[in-house]
């Protein structure tokens, strides 16, 4: 049995969609919540059978009590980078991944996490995933949720430097910018295709930030989007891999620009481009990447073979299978 935490989110949920698919036995651990109508959590769970759901505030009783499951794959954060809770962040974000890191070492289970690309700051450090302590204590991420994350690996590369034990298998991965399926409930914190596609849905233009840096078009920020299934495809053959381990980043290897994104929805559709650029919100001002792009060597290097999904196949297969079809859920 695999356990998958924050398993009816979004990037949970395509993980339990493609083990299910499998015909593995996955238990979802999550809180399915009230939500908008028909955009609930527990649609992200309904095309597939699952084991069951299991309440948060009962995973450690059940990892207690019941036989050890093959792996844990930890998606449940809070991910919304607005949140300003720092003790909320905290006990779910940092802590909770650090207690299961320990219950794994002791335990003898694989432990698959997710950190982020936002641990990563402004970029001025580069988007390496070296778990070198020197380079990880350079980078500044720019919000709470990302330093959390932060918090967390530095926290994991520091107890293996130290000798402490290690689960057997491990591996933080560093998300970019990922969009696809069951990221409805998500709010502000949807995907920009999510939004823009919505947006263009009702007739007007699609709207984006205008640069506030010199030097920068507007709608030329760049950004690595990563189709969801590409972040999947790295979680399963992690466990199909059980010697690799460490820190790792998923996305494409290549930045894009938000025009480019926004284009591709338009031509997703067979529509003609309409675009209007609207002033940065106040509370992203000097929190607001202009540029990611992961450097994947360290991944090829364990040996992942896979081919990442190009901006433009990505976008129209979202919008063409899900966003334009009666049921969007996987």
């Amino acid at each position: 049995m695999y356990l998958v935490t924050g398993g009816a989110g979004f990037i949970g949920s395509n993980i339990v969609a493609a083990l299910c698919e499998r015909g593995s036995e996955v238990l979802v651990c999550d809180r399915l919540r009230a939500g908008d109508p028909g955009r609930e959590k527990w649609r992200n769970l309904a095309h597939h059978g699952i084991a069951g759901i299991l309440p948060p505030d009962r995973l450690w009783s059940w990892l207690a009590e019941s036989p050890r499951p093959e792996a844990i794959i930890h998606m449940g954060a809070i991910s919304d980078t607005t949140v300003r809770d720092g003790d909320l962040v905290v006990e779910n974000n940092l802590s909770l991944t650090l207690q299961l890191w320990s219950w794994c070492a002791e335990n003898g289970v694989r432990l698959v996490y997710a950190s982020s690309a936002a641990t990563f700051g402004d970029g001025t450090e580069g988007f390496e995933d070296d778990a070198a302590p020197d380079y990880l204590a350079r980078l500044r991420p720019l919000n709470l949720y990302g330093w959390s994350k932060h918090a967390t690996d530095r926290r994991v590369t520091d107890l293996l430097a130290r000798g402490n034990p290690a689960p057997p298998q491990w591996a933080g991965l560093k998300f970019f910018n990922v969009y696809g399926p069951n990221e409805y409930h998500k709010g502000r914190m949807a995907s920009v295709v999510l939004h823009k596609f919505r947006q263009i849905m009702t007739g007007a233009p699609a709207t984006l930030f205008r640069a506030d840096r010199e030097g920068i078009a507007d709608g030329e920020q760049l950004r690595d989007f990563v189709h969801v299934d590409d972040c999947v495809a790295v979680v399963l053959w992690l466990l199909d891999n059980p010697r690799a381990s460490g820190l790792f980043n998923v996305g494409t290897g290549t930045a894009r620009s938000f025009l480019d994104l926004t284009r591709a929805i338009y031509a997703a559709l067979d529509k003609p481009p309409e675009i209007a650029f609207v002033d940065m919100p106040v509370d992203l001002v000097g929190k607001y990447q202009y540029f990611t792009e992961a450097q994947m060597d360290r991944l090829r290097a364990a040996g992942f073979t896979g081919t990442a999904t190009s901006l433009e196949d990505g976008v129209r297969r979202y919008v063409q299978d899900f966003l334009t079809q009666p049921d969007p859920y996987r």
